[in-house]
Formats: structure tokens, C-alpha cells, sequence
């Protein structure tokens, strides 16, 4: 049998981002073959993808892809922040992005079946994506995306990597680009007070009419303070009623207008938004453990 070096731990390890003792288990398999070695700690990296797939992924990146007037916006979720700073995860979620723009996609499933090649990983981006769930050692999943491909212009902009903006316009590109950093700090939800969805609006007028019943004012006035908070709510959450953040003084739509610039749309994405994290209780988790260590002594 072949002796296992040091030195041939350390290439493979180097070559898969497996753990030590992995590596020297399978080259000692494999009786030293660098390649079989590969390829074994790549069936087993496979199945830790397969115990990963049940974790909980709140962590990310938001990453864009624009190419003329077709661009997409997309969501790759991770276990935990470390691993948003992984190249090879970002190689994966900036491939994927250029992967729904070129492709149009129907669905995250879709997405998956597209042919590409990363770390040795492939041949589709399901592929990759489970391959480096098991090189990485953490959960990660495509979330979300969304496709533009019309006669509009497109400008993107990212805050770090946890937040994406993508907007659809006709006119001044500074003037675009400003409108997705805005979108990015003041977060609206439509571009018009009429276009915001009925479900909030109807949650807004709930909480505003609990509050005037509060107040114990007479039925007319408290009708009209309702109403008056509404409005206010609408205002506040459509991109073109609000104050633009680089400029106290004027709206969105009035900045628009001055620039002789239309947004036809935006999509924002935050990472983890809506995903119910898992909050771990240490003190609760060691608490169980020393009360089981308890029973069985």
C-alpha cells in the first residue's frame, strides 16, 4: 500500500475543502490515487448535502445580472453569514443570476436543470449546488428570482450583498440608478399610492381604526382620523410619494420629472425577508442535557 504524506492530505484537502481526517481516509481508500481520492470524498461530500437540505437557510446574497434591456435579480440563501463571503458561493449566485436572464427560467426547479460547470461540479446547477452544500458544509438554496426583458432600460443597485434593487426605466440612467438606492433605503412597496396591494392597506386601516376607537372620539372624527391615516400610510410606502433621500425637498416623482426620467417598475429584494430564523437557547440546550445525564446516572 502506497504511504499517505503529509503533503498529499494537504493537495487534496486544498483541491476539495474536505476536513483532514476525510482526506487521509480517502486516499488511504483510494491507496493513494490523488483522483479516486477526489472523486470518493466527492460521493461522500454528496451525501452531507443530502443531511444539510433539512437546515433552515436565512442568510445570503442578492445579486443582479443585466445585459442590454434583459436582466434578472436573484436570492441564493446559506446557513450563516460566514458563507456569504465564500468565493465559490458567490461564483455560484452570480452564475445562476446570468443563467435566468439568458434562459428565462420558469422556476426555481427550472433554474437547477440549466447545464453549468463550477468546482469540478456539474453538469447542471443543481449539480454544483449540492456538490458545494458538501465541500462548504452548510445548507444553501436558490430562494427567488425575477426576469426583465422588455423595451425599458434597466439599472441595478446593491447594498453589500444583502440588499437588491433592479428598476425598469426610460431616460437618465443617474437619475434610475438613484431611484434603486432609494428603493434600497426607504423600501416601498409600489410605485403609486394606487398600486399598493389591498391586503396592506386593509391591515393599515384596521390598526388605525383600533386606535381612534382608543381615542373615544365621536364617530364622524374618528371616521376622518382613520381615512387621514391611511392616506398618510399610502403616501409613506409608494416610491413616487416619497421624499427623495437625496433630497429633503423634493418627492421621487418630482426628481423624476426634473431629470425627464419614467420608472416603469423596481423589484426589491432583502435577504431573508419573511424566513422564520432559528433562534438557538444555549443555556436552555445544556440545561436538557445535564437533566438527561441526570436521569440515566
Amino acid at each position: 500500500m502506497a504511504a499517505i504524506t503529509a503533503s498529499m492530505v494537504a493537495e487534496l484537502r486544498a483541491k476539495t475543502d474536505a476536513p483532514m481526517m476525510e482526506c487521509k481516509k480517502a486516499l488511504t481508500e483510494a491507496e493513494g490515487d490523488m483522483a479516486k481520492a477526489e472523486e470518493l470524498l466527492r460521493v461522500k461530500l454528496g451525501s452531507k448535502a443530502g443531511k444539510a437540505s433539512s437546515r433552515v437557510t436565512a442568510e445570503g446574497v442578492v445579486t443582479s445580472f443585466i445585459s442590454g434591456n434583459t436582466g434578472a435579480l436573484l436570492e441564493v440563501n446559506c446557513e450563516t453569514d460566514f458563507v456569504t463571503k465564500n468565493d465559490s458561493f458567490l461564483a455560484l449566485a452570480q452564475a445562476a443570476a446570468k443563467l435566468v436572464a439568458e434562459h428565462n427560467p420558469a422556476s426555481i426547479e427550472a433554474l437547477g436543470a440549466l447545464a453549468y460547470e463550477q468546482d469540478s461540479f456539474g453538469p447542471t446547477l443543481e449539480d454544483v449546488r449540492k456538490g458545494l452544500i458538501g465541500k462548504i458544509g452548510e445548507n444553501m438554496s436558490f430562494r427567488r428570482f425575477k426576469r426583465f426583458d422588455g423595451a425599458h432600460k434597466l439599472a441595478s443597485y446593491l447594498h453589500g450583498t444583502r440588499i437588491g434593487v433592479l428598476v425598469e426605466f426610460d431616460g437618465d440612467e443617474t437619475a434610475a440608478k438613484d431611484v434603486a438606492m432609494h428603493v434600497a433605503a426607504m423600501k416601498p412597496v409600489a410605485l403609486t399610492s394606487a398600486d399598493v396591494p389591498a391586503d396592506l392597506i386593509e391591515k393599515e386601516r384596521s390598526v388605525a381604526a383600533a386606535k381612534a376607537a382608543e381615542s373615544g372620539k365621536p364617530a364622524d372624527i374618528a371616521t376622518k382620523m382613520v381615512e387621514g391615516s391611511v392616506q398618510k400610510y399610502l403616501k409613506e410606502v409608494s416610491l413616487f410619494n416619497q421624499t427623495f433621500v437625496k433630497n429633503d425637498k423634493q418627492t421621487v416623482e418630482q426628481m423624476l420629472k426634473a431629470a425627464n426620467t419614467n420608472v416603469a417598475s423596481f423589484t426589491l429584494y432583502v435577504v431573508g425577508e419573511g424566513i422564520e430564523k432559528k433562534v438557538d437557547d444555549f443555556a436552555a440546550e445544556v440545561a436538557a442535557q445535564v437533566a438527561a445525564a441526570k436521569q440515566t446516572a
